[in-house]
């Protein structure tokens, strides 16, 4: 006695198997990209074992990337690496939210979208360098003041505002997109203490900045700025660890 094989149920289960596959590739590059790219945005900590001739504590992170430095090639380098997997990752992001309607959240695009804008931004930097180090060279931060150094030294300040203010934003509604939707259960968990925690960093190093403009030193500039990208990093790292687990975006 014939029986005959119940293909279309199993063509709905084989769609849902590749579909979910698919998916689960697409998850796995997000989650590489980020990773990576937090990888490469701490690239600054070498100074611990290099010779910058540069005091962390008071200097701009973006300061090592000099064109006067002699290490300046190596952190243009691992700064437009890191935003260039970060732009690719947060991008791959968003063609999945745009592909399905389902994880296309609010909390979620806006998220995704800072992160994409963050990584463009940080690619930029790399090729909009400084030409001196205003906060180490009492003459580089004189010429800057009288407009004599190169208008690479405001297109940086844009890059760098808009760099950081997409990663706020990224930070901010990704983090409320995994408790409001229920997704990225480590995000979810340890997001909002990176969120205070970047926000406090932010505040200490936009006071220091506004203080060195008016001539009132530097209050400690360079370690609020590594600490504020070292929090942008280690939130990006618990991002490209939450897609990889839930292998979603």
């Amino acid at each position: 006695m014939s029986r005959t094989m119940p293909t279309k149920g199993l063509s709905a289960r084989s769609g849902r198997f590749a579909g979910a596959t698919a998916s689960s590739r697409h998850a796995w590059r997000v989650a590489a990209l980020t990773g990576l790219g937090a990888a490469a945005y701490t690239a600054w900590v070498l100074e611990v074992v290099l010779s910058t001739g540069l005091n962390p504590i008071r200097t701009y992170v973006s300061e090592l990337a000099a064109q006067d430095q002699p290490l300046g090639g190596l952190f243009r380098a691992t700064d437009f690496t890191a935003g260039l997997l970060v732009f690719a990752g947060g991008l791959l992001a968003l063609v999945r939210l745009a592909r399905y309607a389902a994880c296309r959240r609010p909390w979620a695009v806006v998220g995704w979208a800072g992160i994409t804008l963050f990584g463009a931004a940080t690619a930029a930097d790399a090729w909009l360098p400084l030409s001196c180090t205003p906060t180490a060279d009492p003459e580089c931060a004189a010429r800057e003041t009288a407009g004599l150094v190169p208008a690479t030294h405001q297109a940086h300040a844009v890059s760098s505002s808009l760099a950081m203010t997409g990663a706020l934003v990224g930070i901010v509604a990704l983090t409320v997109a995994a408790r409001r939707y229920g997704w990225f259960a480590p995000l979810a968990r340890y997001g909002p203490a990176l969120v205070v925690l970047e926000l406090l960093a932010t505040a200490w190093t936009l006071t220091a900045i506004a203080l060195f403009t008016a001539g009132r030193g530097t209050w400690a500039l360079g370690a609020g700025q590594r600490l504020q990208v070292l929090l942008v990093a280690l939130w990006l790292g618990l991002l490209a660890y939450s897609v990889h687990a839930e292998r979603r975006t």
